[in-house]
């Protein structure tokens, strides 16, 4: 088994793809920790040698922020925000979401389980 950024890559997979598994790692990313480690993007991970693994997990180790302090850094950016008390920092604070999609409907997501409101139904037609 391939362990590469502390995470145990699926064998039956090619490189890209079981790459992807590390957090911090995308589509074009995997394709270039590859060709930056000289490994046919082809290989499934149970056919790599010990060497390309080592050179896989060189490159990612020496150029990509991955996994934990990836995860660190996001949160220290969100406290951030909410320290200075900007507008996605309230966003981030009161759990609405922050890029600017609407509320009234939709949301629920960030918003969670609607919380329904006693006596507010609909009147009644006359």
């Amino acid at each position: 088994m391939a362990r590469v950024a502390g995470i145990d890559l699926i064998r039956n997979k090619k490189g890209p793809y079981a790459l992807r598994y590390i957090y911090g790692i995308g589509r074009s990313n995997a394709w270039e920790v590859l060709a930056k480690a000289e490994v046919d993007p082809n290989k499934r991970v149970s056919e790599w040698t010990e060497d390309e693994v080592a050179r896989i997990r060189a490159v990612i180790e020496n150029q990509y922020v991955v996994e934990g302090q990836l995860r660190a850094e996001v949160q220290m950016n969100i406290r951030r925000l909410i320290e200075i008390g900007c507008y996605r920092g309230i966003r981030h604070k009161l759990g609405l979401p922050v890029r600017g999609q609407r509320t009234r409907t939709n949301a629920r997501t960030r918003k969670g389980r609607r919380k329904t409101v006693a006596g507010k139904k609909k009147a009644p037609r006359k």
